[in-house]
């Protein structure tokens, strides 16, 4: 069993950041992955994260504003998120799993409860 809990989000103009917390407890030695779902559409992929830290993944629309990072002695992993847009609105969800298709959203066994971001223009 894992335990998800996210928080950091908010509402900011477009161009502002904010950061992104998923705090965990539970089993260890997973990949944590950020995904976003917007009013009307699917769960997509953001970011994902490795236990060891020691590579990244980011789907293109965020590459170059966006980072993942986790700190494992917090369990934590954070999502900077700078240059927003309003396009990033949505419900930010974190999950883990021990899949190596990290973009796919049904190899993630646990999530948390999501945190809202809201971009305006």
């Amino acid at each position: 069993q894992v335990q998800l809990v996210e928080s950091g989000g908010g509402s900011v103009q477009a161009g502002g950041s904010l950061r992104l917390s998923c705090a965990a407890s539970g089993r260890t030695s997973y990949v944590v992955g950020w995904f976003r779902q917007a009013p009307g559409k699917e769960r997509e992929f953001v970011a994902a994260i490795p236990w060891t830290g020691d590579s990244t993944y980011l789907s293109d629309s965020v590459k170059g504003r966006f980072t993942i990072s986790r700190d494992n002695a917090e369990n934590t992993v954070y999502l900077q998120m700078n240059s927003l847009k309003p396009e990033d609105t949505a419900v930010y969800y974190c999950g883990v799993t021990w899949s190596a298709l990290v973009t796919d959203t049904s190899r993630y066994p646990y999530w948390g409860q999501g945190t809202r971001v809201t971009v305006s223009s």
